[in-house]
């Protein structure tokens, strides 16, 4: 059975789930006040992903990256660890690739640490894909 993967900008409303979700990713997360910082500056993308078959659909990954000019750089990308493993990441990732390109960026950066591997077989596959934002 396929699984269902949404991808939808985040909102206001979304800050409180979004610290949660960083919290369970990161020996050093971002609070509530930092998303909401994010959610209100006009350069930044926020997007928030849910895996609708499990869960009750709630909100299991998130992707924010800044814009300027003609550059991208994605800050942050993280899915709980109950919601891994089935695509999330890579969702979105895709949608951001997708909205920053219609934005105007056209060089998309991502700074991965030494050792997390989902992070760098995502990057790669991105890299693998020759697209650039």
């Amino acid at each position: 059975m396929p699984i269902t993967i949404t991808v939808t900008r985040a909102g206001p409303y979304d800050a409180v789930s979004m610290a949660a979700i960083h919290r369970s990713c990161f020996a050093k997360p971002w609070d509530q006040a930092t998303m909401e910082r994010f959610l209100a500056s006009p350069d930044t993308l926020c997007l928030v992903g849910s895996n609708v078959d499990s869960s009750e659909g709630m909100m299991g990954g998130l992707l924010i990256a800044r814009k300027a000019a003609d550059e991208a750089e994605i800050l942050t990308l993280c899915v709980a660890p109950a919601c891994r493993n089935v695509g999330l990441g890579r969702a979105l990732l895709e949608m951001a690739v997708k909205e920053l390109r219609a934005a105007g960026a056209k060089t998309l950066f991502l700074e991965v640490e030494d050792g997390n591997e989902a992070a760098l077989a995502l990057s790669r596959l991105e890299r693998g894909s020759g697209r650039q934002a």
